[in-house]
């Protein structure tokens, strides 16, 4: 990114990195409000007033008080305990060989589960879901049409698509009918507590096993910080034998 001056104060410059800096450090969800032209001078606004407030804090010799220094020494402690932290945890190291290996190990747990692609319609009575089923088996009207023109869902935008789910995730009726159907079918009315459903399924595929690149990641996330941890407690019990001297636990 080119960079920009966007204010000076004294010798201070303000730029464009700043503001990015700034939007990065910000829950996402306030840094996406932000993210616009006057998000972003608004920001610039901010941080041109805190340089002033520094200015001034320097000039009224702040940083001599008392209560700052105390301050700034419990932030030197905070900072400095998590530094020590980091800096135990940075030893720690993980392999492909180990990644692989625990896949090896516990491929159980690495399983997708059946998935299907559907489309539905919902309506309020079951005489309307067998109006519009038999104008669908009659080819009088296509199912995505019917969907658009009738369902209560809001798939109906698209048809009824309900894209992939996984077995499960459905309420319990729906998800029975799906499952015992063949590709291309069209069921119903299916009654649920949302009403009486057409549905049609546009394909089904089975359970299987993950290959190991689909979840590496995953797997080195979670061995990275299994070993995190035994590296943190193995730290944290040689220093309390090496500071058991001063180390008092109370009751």
């Amino acid at each position: 990114m080119e960079r920009k001056v966007l204010a000076t104060i004294g010798k201070k410059e303000l730029t464009n990195i700043d503001i990015e800096n700034a939007l990065k450090s910000l829950p996402q969800y306030q840094a996406m409000q932000l993210n616009t032209e006057d998000g972003k001078q608004s920001l610039l606004e901010n941080l041109v007033n805190q340089e002033l407030f520094y200015l001034e804090a320097k000039e009224e010799n702040l940083h001599k008080d008392e209560n700052f220094k105390t301050e700034v020494k419990k932030m030197e402690e905070e900072i400095l305990k998590i530094y020590a932290i980091n800096k135990a945890l940075k030893t720690v190291k993980l392999s492909d060989e180990e990644i692989s290996k625990f896949y090896e190990d516990n491929k159980d747990k690495f399983i997708k589960p059946e998935t299907a692609s559907a489309k539905h319609i919902l309506v309020d009575s079951e005489e309307k879901a067998n109006e519009l089923l038999n104008k669908i088996n009659n080819n009088e009207i296509s199912f995505g049409e019917a969907a658009k023109e009738h369902s209560a869902c809001p798939s109906k935008d698209s048809g009824g698509d309900l894209g992939t789910f996984p077995k499960g995730q459905m309420n319990p009726e729906f998800e029975e009918a799906v499952f015992s159907m063949k590709k291309g079918e069209v069921r119903g009315p299916v009654k649920t507590q949302f009403g009486y459903h057409l549905i049609k399924v546009e394909n089904l595929y089975e359970s299987c096993q993950y290959e190991l690149d689909e979840v590496k990641d995953e797997i080195s996330k979670n061995l990275m910080t299994q070993k995190q941890q035994e590296v943190y407690s193995s730290k944290a019990n040689e220093l309390r034998s090496k500071y058991n001297n001063i180390l008092k636990l109370n009751d």
